[in-house]
């Protein structure tokens, strides 16, 4: 059966959490980042450590994701990657404050690509604190189904090669680092801890670096402007012990950024605009 015909059907409907956005979890990452942790509001997309989902160990799959879930299309053999997303930012969450957050399928599109029928699934989620509107964010998910043919993916730990970039930073994320993401954002998915699985299961040369995480390291630089919209697509894996750099070159009213490695210099790339 196409994927097309298991998506006919499937449109769930809203699903409203709240959280009390404890500043716990900012000072966590904070501590992952080596960076100060913020005071009052959380930094752009920081909101990904709240309103999270722990289901019952039963309910995990085989590859670490729930095997069923509200925004989880019924799709057989199911392999689910994080393609990208948007975000406008109408005013910053307040750190200790309860917020509400209001999530919807926003678009179901299924599109034929290299290896077969991929499923590109938007979920639109908008946050509020006090009754006023903060932050709209979409997520981009991409769901295949079935055996990856003949795929292979290069990996390189030399440096990441020279930049002009205006804006620079540099991380070499490792097994520690992706551990503490995974459980500071409830993910289970075991490429990103779990080295035999990832190597004889999931065909990659390594634990795979978390696409949140190459969002979260390019908004790095600019943490110290007022982020009004950030657009970002996640393009090629990078692998722990690569050498990651997040660059970024303003422009008029924003910002280019990207993700580079040796192997290449466009991993991830994003757009923001500041306030």
């Amino acid at each position: 059966m196409e994927l097309g015909q298991y998506l006919e059907s499937w449109r769930p409907g809203p699903l409203t959490k709240d959280d009390d956005l404890s500043p716990g979890p900012a000072r966590a990452l904070s501590s992952v980042l080596d960076q100060p942790p913020p005071e009052r509001t959380l930094p752009p997309l920081w909101h990904w450590l709240h309103f999270l989902d722990w289901p019952a160990q039963r309910e995990l799959g085989e590859d670490g994701h729930p095997t069923e879930g509200h925004f989880l299309p019924s799709i057989p053999d199911r392999r689910r990657m994080f393609a990208g997303g948007r975000l406008r930012v109408e005013q910053p969450l307040r750190l200790g404050e309860r917020a509400e957050s209001v999530s919807s399928v926003a678009d179901v599109v299924v599109k034929q690509g290299r290896t077969g029928e991929m499923a590109f699934v938007t979920v639109r989620s908008e946050i509020s604190q006090g009754g006023r509107l903060c932050v709209v964010e979409e997520q981009d998910i991409v769901y295949r189904s079935g055996e990856d043919e003949g795929r292979t993916f290069d990996y390189d730990a030399a440096d990441a090669p020279p930049s002009d970039a205006a804006w620079q930073r540099s991380i070499r994320p490792d097994s520690r680092l992706l551990f503490r993401f995974s459980a500071l954002t409830a993910n289970a998915h075991r490429i990103h801890y779990d080295d035999p699985y990832v190597r004889e299961v999931e065909g990659y040369p390594g634990l795979v670096v978390h696409g949140p995480l190459l969002a979260l390291l390019m908004l790095e630089l600019v943490r110290d402007r007022e982020v009004r919209t950030f657009s970002f697509r996640l393009r090629k894996p990078v692998f722990a012990g690569e050498h990651v750099c997040a660059l970024g070159d303003p422009g008029e009213g924003g910002a280019a950024l990207r993700v580079a490695t040796a192997r290449d210099d466009r991993h991830a790339t994003a757009e923001v605009t500041f306030a």
